[in-house]
């Protein structure tokens, strides 16, 4: 899956019921503290590094990581010194 590009991940994700695909690009050193979104997810990051935080536990993720998110799921996240980019699919 290393070689996943974007058409593929937003083809894949529209088979499995999200309705909406994108990319979002945070800057350096970004945070975002907690929140929730209306929202499920489902997202693969493409460039830099982040923290993200769920209840008690920070994943560091990089580029090829996946995570996904319920709908509603309080959630913090921390970008890196070089920012980051990730391809998000919403199922709202």
């Amino acid at each position: 899956m290393a070689d996943l590009d974007f058409k593929t991940f937003e083809g894949q994700a529209l088979a499995e019921g999200f309705d909406e695909v994108l990319e979002r690009t945070w800057p350096p050193d970004a945070i975002v503290e907690s929140h929730t979104h209306p929202f499920a997810v489902k997202a693969r990051v493409v460039r830099g590094e982040m923290w993200l935080t769920v209840g008690p536990d920070t994943r560091h993720l990089q580029p090829g990581d996946e995570f996904t998110l319920a709908r509603d799921e309080l959630h913090a996240e921390r970008y890196g010194s070089a920012g980051a980019s990730y391809w998000v699919a919403r199922r709202n």
